[in-house]
């Protein structure tokens, strides 16, 4: 796609012919992992900015364990305050729900004609692809880039149009592997941002008083 400047009237960035990466996820909470990560994307997919999208809470089927958005937003901005070309988005935030990427990548077209949007997912959620809402038409319509993931294998060979598999280091830290560590008192530094792990702690998040609280 070609074109001069162009403004996201939902989330107040101005892009300019941008190619954007749309790497999604809960964060629940961010970690060096997905940061780390969304780095070497950024690179090996020649992308001008990777979007980490924070899914909203599905009002359909609730999960207690899946902090507020608001608080997971935040989390994802506290981490990327020194990142270059790493943005955090909340973008869905404002779209239907449940929410579908399809729908999400219809409605950036949309509201951003001018940019060319990628969407970046794991070897794992690629196994998934063919149960995806609308999958046949995100591949006709826009270029997928394929990480690997543990115990997910994928042949390049026999990767459609349009989808390619690039060599990104595996990682070995989980969102999960944070909570738990949190809930039994143990040291989260190392496995995310410092302002990360201090919004955790002063909020009090992921103890088990709070997840109770929650449900």
């Amino acid at each position: 796609m070609t074109g001069g400047a162009a403004h996201c009237r939902l989330c107040n960035v101005d892009v300019m012919s941008r190619k954007i990466g749309l790497f999604g996820g809960t964060f629940n909470p961010v970690h060096f992992g997905h940061i780390r990560l969304a780095r070497q994307l950024l690179k090996l997919a020649r992308l001008d900015e990777v979007w980490m999208m924070v899914s909203p809470q599905n009002p359909f089927k609730v999960n207690h364990e899946l902090l507020p958005d608001s608080q997971r937003l935040e989390m994802v901005r506290l981490a990327l305050r020194r990142e270059k070309g790493i943005k955090a988005s909340d973008y869905e935030f404002r779209l239907s729900k449940p929410s579908y990427t399809w729908n999400t990548l219809q409605a950036l077209a949309k509201d951003m004609p001018d940019c060319q949007f990628t969407l970046l997912i794991g070897g794992d959620n690629w196994a998934s692809f063919p149960h995806w809402y609308h999958h046949e038409n995100i591949m006709k319509a826009y270029d997928i880039v394929v990480y690997p993931r543990e115990g997910a294998s994928i042949d390049p060979s026999n990767l459609p149009e349009h989808v390619r598999l690039v060599d990104t280091r595996l990682i070995n830290i989980s969102s999960t592997e944070v909570r738990n560590r949190v809930a039994s008192g143990k040291s989260i530094r190392g496995l995310v941002p410092k302002s990360v792990a201090d919004y955790i702690e002063s909020n009090r998040l992921y103890t088990a008083g709070h997840i109770t609280a929650q449900s």
